[in-house]
C-alpha cells in the first residue's frame, strides 16, 4: 500500500464510522420524536395500516352503539328533539337492563322544562354520563354552558390542559357523572388518541368512555388497575388501538329502541352510547379505518380498548422502542460489514429484506407499543441506501480507477480502452491464442551492482527497467512481470494482435535504443555500460488470470513462451542482443531478418533456427 493510499483507507473508516454513528442516532432519535411532528407522518401512515389490518371483525358484545341516524330522524322528526323524547329513550334502556348510559350530545340550552328535569334526575342519580365537550385549541377559548362538577386535583401528568369548553345547561350542572368528548385531531386531521383526562380550572374530567366505566361497569381485575394495554404514548394522550372493524360493533338506530322493537336481552347487562351518525349534526371525524367516521365509534371504540385492558385480554406491553433501536443498530452493523465487501445489488437485496422482516415485526408490535416509531428502522435503511450506498459505491469506483491506473503501468493504454469498449463478462479469462513473447534482462547484473551501494543499485534497476517497460507499453504490449533486472512482456492478448510479432520486434528495436541511450549517459558520468539481452518467439499459448485462491497475475504460459526464454539466454552466447525464433520469423512482415544458424535450445530435441534483425546489423541504421 502506497503512503498516499493509506490515509485514503482511514479516511474512508472514518467516513464509513460517522455514517454508521448518523444511522444509529437517527434510529435513536426517531424513536422519541413528538407524535404531532411532521416527522411522525411516515410512522402514523404505517400504523395506520397495520390497524386496518389488525382490526377484528368479531362482534363486540360488551357495548351497544344508539345512533341517532338519517333513518331515525326521518321517522321521529328534525333534529334537536323534544327532550321529553330523549330521556324516553335512556329511560328505556335503563328498563331494559343497560349497566350505564353515556351521552355523545351536549346540550347549552334548555329546552322543553319537564324533559330537561328528567334528564337532571336521570344525570344526577341514575346511571348517566352527561357529556363535556372541552376545547384545546387556545385561539379562541369557548365557555357555553354550565361545567360540571369534576375532580379536584393539581394538573397530573396523564392530563392534557383544556382552555375552553360547549358544556350542557345549569339545571344539567349537578350531574353525578360527566365526561369529556371533545378530541384532539393529529395535524393531518385524523383522530388516533384521546386525551383520556383532561384538567381545566384545578379540575379532572375523564374521557366520556373512562366515565361510563367508572360509573358503571364491573370491577376490573386485579392488577389491571391504572394499566393502559400499550395504550399510553406519554404525551397525555392515549393511543386508539381500534382493535376492531366498525362492522363489529351492534349499532341500533334510535328509532327502533323508541318503538321498542329491539330485543330486550340485546340491551340487557351493557353499556350503552347515545349518538349520532348524522351529517346534520356534523358530528363526523377521520379514523385509520375510515376517513368518514361517526365520533360516536370513536368512543366505542376506546371504550371497547378501557373494557379489554379491564378485562385483562389487551395485549401486553412490549418494549417497542428498544426493539426498534437495536434492529436499527444490527442492521447499520450488518451494513456496515457488508457494504465494502459485497456488490451494490447484494446490499440493496440485503436492505429490502431487512425492511420485509421489520415490518413484519413492526405489524405484530404495534397493539403492543402505542409510542414506537414504526417507520424509524425503515427511514434508517433509507439513509443507510441514500448515503451509505452511494459512499461504497464511490469507493468501489475508487478502486476500480486505482486498478485501472495499475493495468495501464502493465498494459498500454489503448489496450485498456479497448477492453473497457469491449463489455467482455471476463477479459481476463485464461484463452488460447497466438501470441508473441518477448523475454529482456541485463546482462551480468551480479556484477554491476556488486560494488554498489543499495540506493546506486536500485536506481540502475529502476533505470534499466524503464528501458524495457517504456517501448513494450507504447507497442501495445502486455507486460506479464518483472524478473529483478528483466521482463517478460507479450503481444496478443488480452486482445488479440494481428501484427503481434511486428509489435514485439518494434518494441525490440525501441528497447535496444533505450538502452543506448542510457549507456551514453552512463559513459558521460564514467560508468561501465549495460547489455540487453533480448529473446522473442511466437507461437500457440494459453493466457490469463493465473495462480491459487490467494493471489493470481495475468501471465501467459506455453511452448513459445519458454522458446523465447531460452532465445534469451542464448543471447549470452552471441554477439547479437536480439535473438528471434523461428515462430516470429514467419509471422514478421515488416522487418528484414538475418539467419544465424540453427542451435539445439536447452530442453530441446530438434534444431531450432535463430535470427536477429537486419536493422540491429546494418551500419547505415543510425544508433
Amino acid at each position: 500500500m502506497t503512503l498516499t493510499a493509506l490515509p485514503r483507507t482511514r479516511l474512508f473508516l472514518a467516513i464509513r464510522l460517522a455514517v454508521a454513528l448518523a444511522a444509529v442516532l437517527l434510529g435513536i432519535g426517531l424513536q422519541w420524536l413528538p407524535y404531532d411532528m411532521a416527522a411522525s407522518t411516515a410512522n402514523e401512515w404505517l400504523r395506520d395500516h397495520f390497524v386496518r389490518i389488525n382490526a377484528s371483525h368479531a362482534p363486540e358484545q360488551r357495548l351497544v352503539v344508539i345512533d341517532i341516524d338519517e333513518s331515525s330522524l326521518a321517522k321521529a322528526g328534525p333534529w334537536p328533539w323534544p327532550r321529553e323524547r330523549i330521556a324516553s329513550m335512556i329511560e328505556l334502556l335503563i328498563e331494559d337492563g343497560a349497566r350505564g348510559v353515556a351521552l355523545d350530545l351536549v346540550m347549552p340550552e334548555p329546552a322543553d322544562a319537564g324533559g330537561d328535569a328528567r334528564l337532571a334526575m336521570l344525570a344526577r342519580y341514575g346511571p348517566l354520563v352527561m357529556p363535556h365537550a372541552f376545547d384545546f385549541d387556545g385561539y379562541r377559548p369557548l365557555r357555553v354552558g354550565a361545567l360540571g362538577a369534576g375532580i379536584a386535583a393539581p394538573l397530573p401528568r396523564d392530563a392534557v390542559r383544556a382552555n375552553g369548553y360547549i358544556s350542557n345547561h345549569p339545571a344539567l350542572r349537578a350531574a353525578a357523572h360527566v365526561g369529556n368528548i371533545g378530541f384532539i385531531p393529529d395535524r393531518d386531521g385524523m383522530i388516533r388518541r384521546l386525551p383520556m383526562q383532561t384538567w381545566f380550572a384545578g379540575q379532572r374530567y375523564p374521557t366520556l368512555s373512562l366515565a361510563l366505566l367508572d360509573c358503571c361497569a364491573a370491577p376490573a381485575l386485579p392488577g389491571t388497575h391504572g394499566a393502559t394495554g400499550g395504550m399510553d404514548d406519554g404525551w397525555g394522550m392515549r393511543r386508539l388501538p381500534y382493535s376492531r372493524a366498525w362492522e363489529a360493533y351492534t349499532v341500533v338506530p334510535a328509532s327502533h329502541i323508541l318503538d321498542q322493537r329491539w330485543p330486550r336481552q340485546l340491551i340487557d347487562g351493557k353499556l350503552v352510547l347515545i349518538g349520532s351518525s348524522s351529517l346534520g349534526l356534523a358530528d363526523r371525524v377521520a379514523t385509520p379505518l375510515s376517513p368518514n367516521t361517526s365520533g360516536l365509534l370513536v368512543h366505542a371504540a376506546a371504550l371497547s380498548a378501557q373494557l379489554d385492558i379491564r378485562s385483562g385480554v389487551a395485549p401486553a406491553p412490549w418494549p417497542g422502542r428498544l426493539l426498534a433501536i437495536a434492529f436499527g443498530l444490527l442492521v447499520t452493523l450488518i451494513a456496515t460489514y457488508s457494504f465494502p465487501r459485497l456488490a451494490a445489488w447484494a446490499n440493496m437485496l440485503m436492505l429490502v429484506a431487512a425492511s420485509l422482516l421489520w415490518l413484519t415485526l413492526a405489524w405484530r408490535l404495534s397493539p403492543h407499543d402505542a409510542v414506537f416509531n414504526a417507520a424509524g428502522p425503515l427511514l434508517v435503511n433509507l439513509f443507510l441506501l441514500l448515503v451509505a450506498v452511494p459512499l461504497a459505491w464511490q469507493r468501489s469506483q475508487r478502486q476500480s480507477r486505482q486498478l485501472l491506473g495499475t493495468l495501464r503501468q502493465y498494459v498500454a493504454d489503448a489496450v485498456v480502452d479497448e477492453l473497457l469498449r469491449s463489455n467482455l463478462e471476463d477479459p481476463l479469462e485464461p484463452r488460447h491464442g497466438e501470441v508473441t513473447t518477448l523475454i529482456a534482462d541485463m546482462e551480468g547484473y551480479t556484477n554491476h551492482v556488486a560494488a554498489l551501494p543499495v540506493e546506486a543499485a536500485a536506481q540502475l534497476t529502476r533505470d534499466f527497467l524503464e528501458c524495457l517497460t517504456g517501448p513494450v507499453l507504447e507497442r501495445r504490449g502486455t507486460l506479464d512481470k518483472f524478473t529483478g533486472d528483466g521482463l517478460v512482456a507479450f503481444w496478443g492478448a488480452p486482445l488479440p494482435v494481428a501484427d503481434h510479432a511486428d509489435q514485439a520486434l518494434d518494441a525490440a528495436l525501441g528497447i535496444i535504443a533505450a538502452v543506448r541511450r542510457f549507456n551514453q549517459q552512463r559513459h558521460a558520468s564514467g560508468q561501465r555500460p549495460v547489455r540487453v539481452r533480448i529473446g522473442i518467439e511466437s507461437g500457440m499459448a494459453m493466457a490469463g488470470d493465473f495462480g491459487s485462491s490467494t493471489r493470481s497475475i495475468y501471465t501467459a504460459v506455453g511452448d513459445s513462451v519458454n522458446v523465447a526464454s531460452r532465445l534469451e539466454t542464448a543471447a549470452r552466447d552471441l554477439p547479437h542482443d536480439v535473438i528471434i525464433g523461428p515462430g516470429t520469423a514467419a509471422l514478421s512482415t515488416r522487418h528484414q531478418l538475418i539467419r544465424l544458424g540453427d542451435i539445439t535450445l536447452r530442453g530441446k530435441e530438434h534444431l531450432t533456427t535463430l535470427y536477429t534483425l537486419r536493422a540491429l546489423s546494418d551500419p547505415a541504421v543510425p544508433a
